[in-house]
């Protein structure tokens, strides 16, 4: 069964010895070069899509526009992508242990961002790799082990991915 990571894991890509990929750092963050007009009234958030190397070869990369999908709230929809601000990772050689980050800005209704979904399809020396999804939210943390479950509906989505991930791990096992 495809289990989704949290914002923060690695993903190694098997077909690509030492080639691993995570998103990381959802925050809410203003863009360096200014607000696109398209996005008034919406929150603007950044995240990081970073590319490691720990094989021995160096792989070429590609993260360009198209490539990442972003979706918001309970229903998925789109998030406005502000490709002007954002930085990309376009036809780049990884080295054995460096890494390449592309950085993503983006923007959405203020109560969808507690659920966020990023979905990466990365090229590898001009082949595509299977897509691999993220989630996590803005102004998710997480609670200290022994700690109650939030007020709320189902403990909200980092509580639910735990118990969706803890479920899967013990249908494996039984």
């Amino acid at each position: 069964m495809y289990e989704p990571n949290v914002v923060g894991d690695w993903q190694e890509y098997d077909e690509h010895a030492g080639l691993r990929v995570r998103v990381h750092r959802l925050e809410a963050a203003e863009p360096p070069r200014g607000r696109d007009d398209a996005a008034a009234g919406l929150t603007y958030f950044s995240l990081r899509v970073t590319v490691e190397n720990r094989g021995s070869r160096s792989f070429g990369i590609h993260i360009e526009d198209g490539q990442i999908d972003v979706r918001l709230g309970p229903d998925g929809e789109a998030a406005f992508i502000d490709w002007r601000n954002s930085q990309f990772i376009e036809g780049f050689d990884v080295y054995p242990l460096r890494r390449a980050t592309a950085v993503l800005y983006a923007a959405g209704p203020d109560t969808c961002l507690s659920q966020v979904d990023v979905q990466i399809q990365l090229r590898v020396e001009e082949e595509w790799t299977d897509r691999r999804l993220w989630t996590g939210g803005i102004g998710l943390h997480e609670e200290p082990v022994g700690a109650h479950p939030s007020p709320g509906r189902d403990g909200g989505l980092a509580h639910q991915v735990s118990n969706f991930l803890r479920d899967q791990a013990e249908e494996g096992t039984a």
